[in-house]
């Protein structure tokens, strides 16, 4: 299953839930408001509640991505046997992430691999 706008995919893999971003760019606003529709309704419609944001193509996110990341937090970690973890962050955006000191607050593991073990 793809979003509508091809911004990334999600694959069902055993009872995780895999989305891979597939543009170098997580800039546009009116792309941004699809991908967070479409993010939410994985965990709020769909009950998704082990999910993986794999990063590995993207090198350059906005405030406003950041934002939807921090609100999938938010959605799974009110939610019972719930977890968002985030993988294939590259230098650039571990930068952004450690300047904004959200390193403290989300899991972030090197590859889909490592993420998944996490839920075990």
């Amino acid at each position: 299953m793809s979003s509508p706008n091809n911004a990334f995919t999600v694959q069902q893999v055993e009872k995780f839930t895999i989305i891979e971003f597939r543009q170098p760019s997580l800039m546009d606003p009116v792309e941004l408001e699809s991908i967070g529709t479409s993010l939410y309704r994985l965990v709020d419609e769909e009950d998704r509640r082990k999910v993986v944001l794999d990063f590995e193509r993207v090198t350059y996110l906005s405030s406003q991505a950041i934002g939807i990341v921090l609100t999938m937090q938010k959605k799974l970690n009110a939610l019972p046997h719930s977890k968002l973890v985030l993988c294939g962050v590259g230098p650039r955006l571990m930068e952004l992430i450690k300047i904004t000191r959200l390193d403290r607050i989300l899991t972030i593991k090197p590859s889909q691999r490592e993420a998944i073990k996490v839920f075990v």
